[in-house]
C-alpha cells in the first residue's frame, strides 16, 4: 500500500506541474492579447496593465521551476515522466519569454502614443500575427495539455505563416520609411512591435515540440518538418 499511496502522489505531483503550466500559459496569452488591443486601440492604459503584469509572469516563472526542481528532487523521475518535468521547466522558459515579449510591444506601442507621431503605415499585417501568434499559443497549450503530438505538429508548421506576415511586413516598412525620411523613428517601432509577435509565435513553436517530446521520446527540434511529423506519427 505505501508503494501506491507513493506513486498517487507522484502521479498528483505531476498534474499539479501541468496544471501551474496551463494556468501561467492563460496569463501569458491574456498578456499578448492586451498588448495587442492596446497597440490596436492605440490605448495608453492598456499598455500600462501589460506592463504592470508582467510581474505576475516572472513570479509564476520562479514557483513553477521551483516546484520541478522539488519533484526531481524528491521523486527522481524516469523515462516519460522525467521528459515531462524537464518539458515543463523548458515551456515555462519560453512562456516567460513570450510575456516578455507582450510587454515590449506595450512598451513600443507606449512610447507610439507618447512620441504623438502621424503615420500612414498599414499595420494590417502585425494585426493578423498578433491574432495568429494568439491562436498558436492557445493551441500548443492545448496540445501541452493533452499530450496530442498531432496537433503539436500543425502549431510548428502554421509558425511559417507568421513568419510569412512579418517578412511582408518588413518590405514594405522598407519602401515607407525610405520614401520619407521622418517616418524612420516610428517605423522602427513598428518593426520592434512585429518582431516581438514573430517570436511569440517561435516560443508557441517550441512548446509545441516539447509535446512531442515527452510523448516520443524524439528531441524534434531543428530537424526538417517531414521529420518532425513523422516523429509526431508514429506509434509508441
Amino acid at each position: 500500500m505505501p508503494d501506491k499511496h507513493l506513486s498517487s502522489q507522484f502521479d498528483a505531483d505531476l498534474n499539479s506541474l501541468s496544471s501551474r503550466l496551463l494556468e501561467m500559459g492563460g496569463l501569458v496569452e491574456s498578456q499578448i492579447a492586451t498588448a495587442m488591443r492596446a497597440f490596436t486601440q492605440m490605448d495608453l492604459d492598456t499598455c500600462n496593465i501589460v506592463i504592470e503584469n508582467e510581474k505576475l509572469v516572472n513570479d509564476l516563472e520562479i514557483q513553477i521551476d521551483l516546484a520541478c526542481t522539488e519533484v526531481i528532487a524528491r521523486r527522481q523521475p524516469t523515462a516519460r515522466d522525467l521528459r515531462l518535468v524537464m518539458a515543463v521547466s523548458k515551456a515555462i522558459t519560453n512562456l516567460e519569454r513570450a510575456g516578455d515579449e507582450a510587454e515590449r510591444v506595450a512598451k513600443r506601442t507606449k512610447r507610439l502614443i507618447e512620441a504623438g507621431a502621424p503615420h500612414n503605415i498599414n499595420v494590417a499585417e502585425i494585426r493578423l500575427s498578433g491574432q495568429m501568434a494568439i491562436n498558436l499559443l492557445r493551441r500548443s497549450l492545448d496540445a501541452f495539455a493533452r499530450l496530442d503530438t498531432t496537433a503539436a505538429a500543425e502549431v510548428v508548421a502554421e509558425d511559417r505563416q507568421i513568419d510569412e506576415e512579418f517578412r511582408g511586413f518588413v518590405r514594405k516598412l522598407i519602401t515607407y520609411m525610405s520614401e520619407d525620411p521622418h517616418t524612420i523613428s516610428t517605423g522602427l517601432d513598428m518593426l520592434t512591435i512585429a518582431k516581438a509577435i514573430e517570436r511569440i509565435g517561435d516560443h508557441a513553436k517550441n512548446i509545441a515540440e516539447f509535446v512531442i517530446y515527452i510523448a516520443k521520446g524524439s528531441d524534434v527540434r531543428h530537424i526538417p518538418h517531414e521529420d518532425l511529423v513523422r516523429e509526431a506519427n508514429k506509434s509508441d
